[in-house]
């Protein structure tokens, strides 16, 4: 499990990035790029991680489920994912 702090961060950021989107887009079309170096640095959209939603572990994300592999294989095989099966050939 990853720290709660890290975690917390992470929001805080994908909060920030929601906030500032509809401002970015219109200083980026209007080509004010002065105004758009003064926006917080949080809110640039790159600076956001994929993170596992159960645990906050940062690699091993897998998007379609918004998980990392370990917590993924246990849900699957508990049965908890519908339409996951293991593979058997």
């Amino acid at each position: 499990m990853a720290k709660k702090s890290i975690i917390a961060r992470e929001v805080k950021r994908t909060k920030m990035v929601a906030k500032y989107a509809g401002l970015r887009k219109k200083l980026k079309e209007a080509g004010d790029y002065e105004a758009l170096d003064k926006l917080p640095r949080n809110a640039l959209p790159v600076r956001l991680h994929n993170r596992c939603k159960l645990t906050g572990r940062p690699k091993g994300y897998m998007r379609k489920f918004g998980l990392c592999r370990n917590k993924f294989r246990e849900m699957a095989l508990d049965g908890k994912i519908p339409g996951i099966t293991k593979a058997s050939w």
